[in-house]
């Protein structure tokens, strides 16, 4: 289990273990919080395409579909 700081969750670097639509790095774009400090939404932008995606992020957490960096 990958362990996630939400406060640290901006500009995070990602990589798919599967690629999405032939994208595999991922940069977090924005980050929405509660007014409690949880995460409300978060955004990845594709760093080859510069497509953007919502994601729910506790998924990131799940290290068979996330890999925390570029690798």
């Amino acid at each position: 289990m990958n362990q996630i700081n939400p406060a640290k969750l901006h500009n995070s670097k990602w990589t798919a273990v599967k690629p999405i639509n032939r994208e595999k790095h991922f940069l977090v774009s924005e980050v929405d919080y509660e007014e409690d400090g949880s995460v409300a939404s978060c955004k990845f932008e594709s760093v080859l395409s510069r497509n953007e995606y919502s994601i729910d992020w506790l998924e990131l957490k799940n290290e068979k579909k996330w890999i925390q960096g570029w690798k």
